[in-house]
C-alpha cells in the first residue's frame, strides 16, 4: 500500500515536470491510499487531475511612450481557444478599458495612454474567457501585473536646498562642512537612471565634494575669516552616474567661516585724557560722545590703567565721501560722591576733529563675481557680456581691462580694454569644457600699480553639432541554422552633445539596406535597436559576411544623423551551439598535448600553401561590360534538383539523346544543313578563343557562364538544352514540351519553360539548377 502511495507521487512530479509550456500553474490534487472496491482488492485508479491552461504572471510596458498609437502589451491565451471565433476575452481590474484595453477575439492587450511609471508602477488586472454565446466562463479567472518599465524622465532634486553651513577658519584641508543629498524619482532598481554623481560647478579650489555621498568639505589649509569671511558653493547632482545624456540638479552652499582668536588687539586710537586731581578710584573717569557727525562711527572706552579716552573705529572710513569728524566728549567721573555735588557738576566736555587720511585705492568692480552664458555654436568676435569698474579715489582714474591669461591659457576670450566687452576669440567646444572660469584685471591708468580683479564664469551651452554612433564596435556572428525573427544583436548609440531632455535616438535602415533579404533592425523606442534575421538557413559558402548599414538619428533640431555599418559574420555552429566561424576545426577530446601541436603545426602549414595558392591563382575583378551585367541580372534560380543521371526510374532515360548523337526534332526541315554546320563551327571556334584568352590572361572577368551551362560533355547520357542547336527556322519560338515526358523531376523545368516562354527573342539554357538568360543569339559575346 506505501510503495503504491509512493508511485503516485512520483508519478505527479513527472507530470508536473513535463506539463506543457503554457500550463503555468495546477490544482490541487490529493492523494490518497490506493481503494480497492472491487473483489480481490483490485485498485481503483485515481481521479485525473485537472490543469489550468491560462495563467500569466506579469507582462511589462515602457512608461512615456511618445507614439500615438496604441502600445502593444502582450496577448492572452487560452487552450480553449481554438482560433474559430467562439471565445470571448474580457478584462477587468486596475485601469481596464481607461488605460489599458484587450482585443475580444484575439486576447491582444494594448495600452491606450501615455503611463507615468512615477504615478503608478504596476496594474493588477483579471482576464476572463467566456463562450461567445453563451456567456460562460470556459476558464477559472487568471489575475495578472502589467508592469510599468521606467525611463530616465527625472532630473536629480535637493529637496533640502539652498543650503547653509558654518567652518572655523584655517580648518585642516579635508574638514567636513556640510552633506548634501539628491534625490531621483526614477527607479533604483532598474538601471542607472538614479544613480547620482554629485560635483562641484563653483567653489574650487577652496571646497570638494565627494561624489558619491555628497559631502563637502575644506580643500585649502589655513583660510583666513579676516580675509573673506563667506564662500558660495554651487553643487550639481548628475543621474547615470554622471554620463553624458543624463539630467542634471543644482543646489547653492553658503559656506561662513567663524572665528577663531588667531589675532592680538590692535585698536586704533588718538590720544584723549581728562586730568583729574583726586587718586585712586576716584580719579577714574568714564569718556562718552555726546554729540557731533561721527556718531555710529566712533566710540570712546577709558584705559584702566592711563585714564586715557581710546576712540576706535565702528565702521570703513571713505577720504572720498568724508574727510574729516567733529566729536564733543564728555569726561566725568566713574563714582561720584554726592555731598559734593553742590560745587558744581564733576564732568568736563571737549571738542575733538578726526582727519581722514586718504589713500590709493585699486579699481573697484561693481560685482566680484559675474556670470555669463554663450552658446558653443557663436561664432568668434560674439559679445558675452561686459564688466565695469572705477577708481574709488578722488582722482577718478580712467580703467584698462585685460584678461588674466593664467585663467585663459587657451585664449578662448578677449576683453575691450576701454569698455570692458568680453568676446569669443577662438571657437568654443562644450564637449571639451562646460565652464570657463577667467579673471578679469582693472588697471588704473594714472597708476598701473593699482590693480583690482573681478571672476567671471562663462558657461558654454550645448548645441547640436555631432552625430550619434555606435556605443562600440561590435562583431556580430550567427549560426546557419538560425531562426526568423532571432535577435542576433542589441545595438546602443552615444552621442557627445548634452541636450536639455536627454538623447532619443531614432536607428533604421538605409533605403539599399532596407530590401535586405536576410536581416532587419527593429528601433526599441529606447536608445537601442536589435538586428534581427528574416530567413533561416543561411549558408556560409553562399556568403560568410553581410554588411548591414544602420543610420543613428538624434533628436535634435536640426536632426544629425550617422551611417555605422555592422559586420555580421555567417558561422558553423555545433549541436552544443558552439560557433566556428573560420576555417578551423574543433579539437576532439583525449588529444594529447604534443599530438595537438604536431598538428596544429601541420594545419598552419597547409592554410600558409592553401592561401599562397589562392593569391597566385586569384584573378583581378575588372569593370564588367554592360552586356556582362546583362548576363548576371538574367539569372533565375529555382532550387529544384533533378534525381542525377543514375535515377533511372524517375524518368525515362529513352527520351535522353547523347549530345555526339543529336538529331533534329521533329518537324524541322533540313533545307540549309550546311548554314548550321557552318554556325556551329563559327561558335565552337569563338569558344575555342575565349577560353584562351581567359587561360592566358589573368585580369580576364571569371564568367564562365557558357563553360558550365551549355554543354554537358561529351559522357552525358542527356543532350544540352541549350538554344544554339534549335533548328527553328524563325529563332523565335521553341518548344519545351518534351520536358513533361521525362518525368516528374523535370516538371518545374516544364513549368519554367512552358508555351508561355515563347517568343521574344530570346535563347535560354538550363543547368545546375539556375536558369540563364542570353539575348546574343552567337553574335560573339559571352
Amino acid at each position: 500500500m506505501k510503495s503504491l502511495c509512493l508511485l503516485s507521487v512520483l508519478a505527479l512530479l513527472v507530470l508536473s515536470l513535463w506539463a506543457e509550456p503554457g500550463s503555468l500553474m495546477l490544482n490541487s490534487v490529493v492523494l490518497r491510499e490506493p481503494r480497492t472496491g472491487r473483489p480481490g482488492g483490485q485498485v481503483l485508479p485515481p481521479p485525473r487531475r485537472r490543469r489550468r491552461s491560462w495563467v500569466w504572471n506579469q507582462f511589462f510596458v515602457l512608461e512615456e511612450d511618445p507614439g500615438d498609437q496604441p502600445v502593444y502589451v502582450g496577448k492572452l491565451h487560452s487552450d480553449m481557444d481554438k482560433g474559430d471565433g467562439q471565445v470571448t476575452y474580457y478584462l477587468s481590474g486596475e485601469g481596464a478599458m481607461s488605460t489599458f484595453t484587450i482585443d475580444a477575439l484575439t486576447g491582444d492587450i494594448h495600452a491606450i495612454r501615455r503611463l507615468d511609471r512615477e504615478q503608478q508602477a504596476y496594474y493588477t488586472l483579471t482576464a476572463q474567457v467566456r463562450d461567445r454565446n453563451t456567456h460562460l466562463l470556459l476558464e477559472p479567472e487568471s489575475q495578472f501585473i502589467i508592469k510599468v518599465q521606467d525611463i530616465n524622465d527625472n532630473a536629480p532634486r535637493f529637496l533640502n536646498g539652498p543650503y547653509s553651513a558654518r567652518v572655523p577658519e584655517r580648518s585642516p584641508v579635508g574638514t567636513s562642512v556640510v552633506t548634501v543629498a539628491a534625490t531621483d524619482a526614477d527607479d533604483p532598481t532598474y538601471g542607472n537612471s538614479a544613480r547620482l554623481v554629485y560635483t562641484i560647478l563653483q567653489g574650487l579650489p577652496y571646497f570638494s565634494v565627494d561624489p558619491k555621498t555628497g559631502v563637502v568639505r575644506t580643500a585649502l589649509p589655513d583660510m583666513d575669516r579676516e580675509i573673506r569671511d563667506r564662500y558660495q558653493l554651487v553643487i550639481q547632482a548628475k543621474d547615470m552616474m554622471g554620463q553624458r545624456g543624463g539630467l542634471s540638479g543644482t543646489t547653492v552652499v553658503t559656506v561662513t567661516l567663524t572665528d577663531v582668536n588667531d589675532n592680538p588687539p590692535r585698536f586704533p586710537r588718538t590720544r584723549i585724557k581728562a586730568v583729574d586731581l583726586d587718586l585712586g578710584p576716584n580719579a577714574e573717569v568714564v569718556y562718552r560722545i555726546l554729540d557731533g557727525d561721527g556718531l555710529g562711527t566712533f566710540r570712546i572706552t577709558t584705559d584702566p590703567n592711563t585714564q586715557e579716552g581710546l576712540v576706535t573705529l565702528l565702521k570703513n572710513l571713505n577720504f572720498e565721501n568724508k574727510s574729516s569728524y567733529t566729536l564733543k566728549i564728555e569726561a566725568s567721573n566713574r563714582h561720584v560722591d554726592t555731598r559734593f555735588l553742590l560745587v558744581g557738576p564733576f564732568s568736563d566736555v571737549t571738542m575733538v576733529r578726526l582727519l581722514v587720511e586718504d589713500e590709493d585705492e585699486p579699481p573697484v568692480f561693481s560685482s566680484s563675481l559675474s556670470h555669463m552664458v554663450v552658446s558653443e555654436g557663436a561664432p568668434v568676435g560674439t559679445s558675452v557680456g561686459s564688466v565695469s569698474a572705477h577708481d574709488p579715489d578722488g582722482s577718478n582714474s580712467p580703467i584698462r581691462y585685460a584678461v588674466d591669461r593664467k585663467s585663459d591659457k587657451e585664449h578662448f576670450f578677449d576683453i575691450d580694454s576701454s569698455s570692458g566687452t568680453i568676446r569669443i576669440s577662438r571657437c568654443l567646444d562644450r564637449e571639451l569644457r562646460v565652464m570657463h572660469n577667467i579673471t578679469v584685471l582693472g588697471t588704473e591708468t594714472l597708476d598701473p600699480s593699482q590693480v583690482g580683479t573681478a571672476v567671471v564664469l562663462i558657461s558654454v551651452t550645448d548645441v547640436n553639432d555631432n552625430a550619434p554612433r555606435f556605443a562600440s564596435e561590435y562583431w556580430t556572428s550567427v549560426c546557419e541554422n538560425v531562426k526568423p525573427g532571432q535577435i542576433i544583436q542589441t545595438l546602443s548609440a552615444v552621442d557627445p552633445d548634452d541636450p536639455e531632455n536627454g538623447h532619443h535616438f531614432l536607428f533604421f535602415l538605409t533605403r539599399e539596406s532596407a530590401v535586405n533579404q536576410s536581416f532587419t533592425l527593429r528601433d526599441n523606442r529606447d536608445n537601442t535597436a536589435s538586428v534581427l534575421t528574416l530567413q533561416s538557413g543561411l549558408l556560409r559558402r553562399d556568403r560568410s559576411v553581410h554588411l548591414l548599414p544602420v543610420v543613428i538619428a538624434d533628436g535634435g533640431s536640426p536632426s544629425l544623423s550617422s551611417t555605422n555599418t555592422l559586420t555580421i559574420t555567417v558561422c558553423h555552429c555545433g549541436v552544443h551551439g558552439n560557433q566556428l566561424c573560420g576555417q578551423e576545426a574543433p579539437w576532439r577530446g583525449g588529444v594529447g598535448t604534443a599530438t595537438a601541436a604536431v598538428l596544429t603545426c601541420v594545419l598552419t602549414f597547409l592554410g600558409v600553401a592553401m592561401v599562397s595558392a589562392v593569391v597566385r591563382s586569384r584573378r583581378m575583378e575588372p569593370q564588367t561590360t554592360e552586356y556582362e551585367q546583362d548576363i548576371q541580372e538574367n539569372i533565375v534560380c529555382y532550387d529544384d534538383e533533378g534525381g542525377g543521371e543514375e535515377d533511372t526510374i524517375a524518368f525515362d532515360m529513352s527520351a535522353l539523346r547523347h549530345l555526339n548523337h543529336m538529331n533534329p526534332p521533329a518537324g524541322c526541315g533540313t533545307t540549309e544543313p550546311q548554314t548550321v554546320t557552318q554556325k556551329t563551327r563559327l561558335l565552337q571556334e569563338f569558344i575555342r578563343k575565349r577560353l584562351q584568352e581567359v587561360e592566358v590572361d589573368l585580369t580576364a572577368p571569371s564568367l564562365d557562364s557558357l563553360e558550365t551551362y551549355a554543354f554537358e560533355g561529351s559522357g552525358s547520357a542527356a543532350p544540352s538544352l541549350s538554344s544554339f542547336s534549335s533548328c527553328s527556322s524563325s529563332e523565335s519560338e521553341q518548344n519545351f514540351s518534351f520536358l513533361r515526358a521525362w518525368g516528374p523531376s523535370f516538371r518545374k523545368l516544364a513549368d519554367l519553360y512552358g508555351p508561355r516562354l515563347g517568343g521574344g527573342g530570346a535563347d535560354w539554357t538550363a543547368g545546375g539548377g539556375c536558369v540563364v538568360s542570353t539575348t546574343s543569339k552567337c553574335e560573339g559575346k559571352t
